[in-house]
């Protein structure tokens, strides 16, 4: 016997939740396509709207990865999309892992130079943000100096780090970036920034690239972001050039559950045995961060925007 499938399609059409007789949609492509199916593939109602569901949630995450100022988000075929749209700037951001004190966790300069590569990136809005650059010059190892002196720092030479660097700036070249940018959230590598930046603009001299070393990032949080703080109430004894009260409030109000706050409030005045120079972090505050936190994005996107302006078209 032969299946009554004519038979079957109408019933399933009829007495699918939505399309019963007197309660049918009757207008609106979704409403047509829906009935189609029904009529033609025995479709129920219910595996339509699963199959619309799946795929709006394919689509809301391959525009959530495009919409990403981060180059790991993308795909290759989604970045050479955005390149040749005109998103030809790339930040490369870097950080370092090192001790900040007994109250401040060890990759402090990675998780704060990667959010406010975001910031900057979406202040552009025609850049992208590298991955951090995490190993940076600390200090030596034998004898070990500086930051070096204590557990969790990691180093490399001046020399490996600046061939970093270039490698880097040659490789986004090569894929059609146009304005490199160079940020460092930490002091002791800003003059090999500079020079990595001076060399491969003398050699790229006949061609549209340029790398930017913006000192400004960093020069803000020496001088304006200083300044701001004394104005808005605190010291210039807690100020500190190193795990201070400066550096504490910044991480404060960029990722708190990077810093100890049961510790600050009941950790004795901390000194540079303990990792912590010239400063004292006890009334640090995210409020007070804040105030660096604009300056810096606001300070080094204009930065970088007349950088832009000063390259010959």
């Amino acid at each position: 016997m032969i299946p009554n499938i004519r038979g079957r399609r109408r019933h399933a059409e009829t007495s699918a939740p939505g399309l019963a007789p007197g309660n049918r949609p009757t207008s609106g492509p979704v409403q047509r396509i829906a009935r189609r199916l029904i009529a033609r593939h025995g479709f129920t109602l219910a595996s339509i709207v699963v199959g619309l569901w799946v795929l709006s949630g394919l689509a809301s995450a391959a525009h959530a990865a495009n919409a990403s100022v981060f180059l790991e988000d993308q795909t290759w075929t989604e970045l050479r999309d955005r390149i040749s749209a005109g998103t030809t700037t790339i930040i490369v951001p870097i950080g370092g892992t090192e001790q900040s004190g007994p109250d401040m966790a060890l990759g402090k300069h990675n998780m704060r130079v990667k959010f406010l590569a975001e910031k900057i990136a979406g202040q552009l809005g025609n850049a992208l943000v590298a991955p951090v650059i995490s190993y940076v010059p600390e200090g030596t190892i034998d004898p070990p100096t500086s930051h070096m002196r204590f557990p969790g720092t990691i180093t490399i030479s001046d020399k490996i780090f600046e061939q970093l660097l270039e490698s880097a700036a040659r490789s986004f070249r090569l894929h059609g970036f146009k304005t490199i940018v160079l940020i460092g959230d930490h002091g002791g590598y800003q003059a090999d920034e500079r020079h990595v930046a001076d060399r491969l603009n003398a050699e790229w001299s006949k061609s549209p690239v340029r790398v930017f070393a913006a000192l400004q990032y960093y020069q803000i949080t020496q001088g304006a972001y200083v300044d701001k703080l004394l104005s808005a109430g605190a010291r210039q004894s807690e100020i500190g050039t190193h795990a201070g009260l400066a550096d504490t409030s910044l991480m404060l109000a960029i990722d708190p559950s990077m810093v100890r706050k049961d510790r600050l409030a009941a950790a004795p005045k901390l000194g540079a045995g303990d990792g912590v120079y010239g400063g004292d972090p006890t009334r640090s505050s995210a409020e007070f961060g804040q105030l660096g936190v604009d300056l810096i994005v606001n300070g080094t996107t204009e930065a970088i925007r007349e950088f832009a302006r000063q390259q010959p078209k």
